[in-house]
């Protein structure tokens, strides 16, 4: 992907002024090739059936399988869990997996940069990005992430072009990114002469099928039920060896998310609960709450999909206090989801962390979420243990 060659400061001054003002200058193109000039590669057509050809798929365009080089183990950090609500104890949604030597972001909500380099994780050495859909809450932080990781300092040291998956309309969005940082980009690559291959992009609108493959790592998206008027909306499955995280995206209950997640070792599942005295008070909470799965039938489908454990994140959790209408907590959204399921399940905080490996799934970082009976809470408890911890919410 990314190219070295010497520099001379006439041709840092020269590329400057064409990244700026090209529209397509400096951009990778969505089909892989990176393009200086501003001629963009062929984008993948899917083919019939909602599959998606080797273009965007395993085997096409740079997206070789590869050797397995990692030990089989999986590890899964919720950077954010939380909703638009400008919370600082829940950031916006995002997802980090790592397995095989690969790291890969799912959605990049508010501050998911932050709860990176919390990690002590450089914003440039993400393998790839993924969206599930293009709501404001999902990719407000991405413009941080690509910018911020392409400044070459411990925190950001990106040198190859930023990929980026998602569906119809982040390619068009990646575009218009690009010349809304024209300025900054001109300014870096004459100033700090930050190599141009580090501020590319590499962007793929894709359909449901098998997006990416690397290093034995599989990912593969599908379509979830956001409401009728928020499509396309995806869900991620992430497979490694014999093991399977599921992410549901935003969505109401959906078969799909489902059949994903049948014996999946982690299902990390979104969740709402807003209060009627709200709602009442401002009609909007109405069509949000329509949009977004409830505790109970979350664990309907808990229960129909028998993952080793469940985890909610992208909690909707709405109140406003100074009207005498309290936050729902997360004991309420465990209660609620023990009406229809009593296998292991959390409410997820920032942070938290999971390994995934022949023994099953444990904590292993983090503030331990919210656990109930046979839920799986605290700092390197396993599944099944008694939950505990102490996630606020927003």
């Amino acid at each position: 992907m990314g190219r070295s060659r010497p520099w001379t400061m006439a041709m840092v001054g020269a590329l400057a002024v064409s990244a700026c003002s090209s529209k397509g200058g400096g951009r990778a193109a969505s089909g892989g090739a990176t393009a200086l000039d501003g001629a963009a590669g062929a984008a993948g057509t899917p083919g019939g059936n909602g599959e998606v050809p080797p273009t965007n798929g395993c085997g096409g365009n740079g997206q070789m399988s590869g050797a397995d080089a990692g030990d089989g183990t999986m590890t899964v950090t919720l950077l954010g869990t939380g909703s638009p609500i400008p919370a600082s104890d829940r950031f916006g949604n995002s997802t980090l997996v790592e397995a095989a030597g690969l790291r890969l972001v799912f959605d990049i909500g508010r501050g998911a940069p932050i709860r990176l380099w919390q990690k002590q994780i450089s914003l440039g050495s993400i393998s790839a990005h993924f969206l599930t859909h293009l709501h404001s809450d999902h990719v407000n932080g991405l413009p941080d992430l690509w910018s911020s990781g392409w400044i070459q300092t411990p925190f950001g040291s990106r040198k190859t072009p930023f990929v980026i998956f998602g569906p119809a309309g982040t390619e068009a969005m990646m575009a218009n990114l690009w010349n809304a940082f024209s300025e900054d980009r001109r300014i870096r690559l004459a100033d700090e002469m930050n190599p141009i291959e580090g501020i590319e992009y590499e962007a793929h609108d894709v359909d449901p099928g098998v997006v990416y493959c690397q290093n034995g790592v599989t990912v593969s998206t599908f379509d979830v039920d956001h409401g009728e008027l928020v499509k396309p909306a995806r869900g991620y499955k992430i497979t490694y060896r014999a093991h399977t995280v599921v992410i549901s995206g935003d969505t109401r209950y959906s078969t799909n998310v489902e059949q994903a997640a049948h014996n999946a070792d982690l299902l990390i599942h979104e969740v709402a609960m807003i209060p009627t005295a709200l709602i009442d008070q401002y009609p909007a909470y109405a069509a949000i709450l329509a949009h977004h799965i409830s505790p109970e039938d979350a664990g309907r489908l808990f229960a129909a999909a028998q993952p080793k454990l469940a985890v909610y994140s992208h909690i909707v959790l709405s109140g406003l206090p100074s009207a005498g209408i309290p936050f729902p907590t997360p004991a309420d959204v465990l209660a609620a989801t023990r009406t229809t399921y009593s296998g292991p399940v959390i409410v997820g905080t920032d942070l938290a962390a999971f390994r995934i490996d022949d023994t099953g799934v444990s904590m292993v970082g983090g503030n331990g979420g919210n656990g109930g009976n046979g839920g799986n809470g605290g700092n390197g408890g396993s599944t099944g243990g008694t939950g505990a911890g102490g996630a606020s919410s927003p």
